[in-house]
């Protein structure tokens, strides 16, 4: 081929591209951030059942004894290893399936088959758990920094219908939760027409932003919402969508570094109509989000997360990046999981 034919760059090629200050993905150095993460539906496990699960690049069982509570603790047994998703419920307490050591919800060995005195080492980790919103909930550490966030309408006033979303989103969850900052992707991906400027008050803390913006949705409706991140694994949003209110919120699990599980939380207005009425609007509602949220996990199936170049409009995202730089990681169960 002649080099008249060669379709040559009109300008140089750069030399090395641009890549602002490092962001730590979860998992790196051995630790992730201290947040708190769903692990599975409250309905997955029922009483005197015990369920095994991915989290932190680890693994982890959840059982409810018969008091009720859904405990969440490390999955090997401090014996010989053998994991506790393959045991027993039996009252209160998780039974190994091995040795039969029992373990009570604090994981403390409480019992041993051949009535050897449990060693004061025979622990489990416990984590920090709740269950709230139909899901039950892990904190990585021994603390919880903040509260998980509740709707402005109280519960007793709400009917709430939580989905797991089938498969895994192959991003950290914390890079899920960079949609809400950005606004450029509010506007470009969704195509949301702003009916003022871009928001400049917002709220930041240690552990959250929230802020608020009115527009246009893609089918012509007025919307206004208040929308915000807690923590690296919880998209927040509360709706006045055409004039009827609704709350949205997406919890991201966190099986292992570089991967999310999402669960969708949905509420409605006991006060809008009647049961069949309101489910049918819940029904609506999801088929709105699930839409938006499927446009986003086209685009993360195949990217490569990096942040780089920023414009004027990336004001907010970069005060996120700002937030995730800060934000407290830790690793406090990786011994035992």
């Amino acid at each position: 081929m002649s080099s008249a034919a060669w379709n040559l760059p009109k300008a140089d090629n750069p030399r090395q591209r641009f890549e602002s200050e490092k962001i730590h993905g979860e998992g790196e150095d051995g630790k992730f951030t201290q947040s708190w993460f769903p692990i599975c539906l409250s309905s997955d496990v029922k009483t005197g059942e015990v369920k095994g699960y991915e989290f932190l690049g680890g693994r982890i069982v959840a059982f409810r004894g018969e008091d009720g509570i859904a405990q969440v603790l490390s999955a090997f047994c401090p014996h010989m290893g053998a994991d506790l998703r393959t045991g027993n419920v039996m009252g209160n307490t998780l039974r190994c399936a091995f040795h039969h050591w029992k373990y009570d919800g604090d994981g403390r060995c409480v019992h041993t088959a051949i009535g050897d005195p449990p060693p004061p080492s025979a622990r489990l980790y416990k984590f920090v758990s709740q269950e709230k919103f139909g899901l039950v909930w892990a904190f990585n550490g021994d603390k919880p920094h903040y509260d998980l966030p509740d709707f402005p309408v109280p519960m007793d006033q709400l009917t709430i219908r939580t989905v797991a979303i089938p498969g895994e989103n192959p991003v950290d969850p914390w890079v899920q939760c960079a949609n809400t900052p950005d606004i450029q992707h509010i506007k470009a991906l969704h195509n949301i027409k702003f009916t003022q400027d871009d928001p400049e008050d917002i709220v930041w803390t240690d552990t959250s932003m929230l802020y608020s913006f009115a527009g246009i949705h893609t089918d012509g409706s007025s919307v206004h919402n208040v929308v915000g991140i807690y923590g690296t694994s919880l998209y927040y949003q509360a709706t006045d969508y055409a004039g009827k209110w609704f709350g949205f919120m997406d919890a991201m699990g966190l099986p292992r570094p570089g991967a999310a599980i999402n669960y969708m939380i949905l509420a409605a207005r006991n006060d809008m109509g009647t049961k069949d009425e309101i489910e049918a609007y819940l029904d609506f509602v999801f088929q709105l989000e699930i839409g938006v949220v499927s446009e986003d996990l086209h685009v993360m199936q195949s990217m490569k997360f990096r942040p780089g170049t920023l414009t004027k409009s990336d004001r907010t995202l970069g005060r996120f990046f700002e937030y995730m730089r800060k934000y407290p990681r830790a690793h406090p169960s990786q011994p035992f999981i």
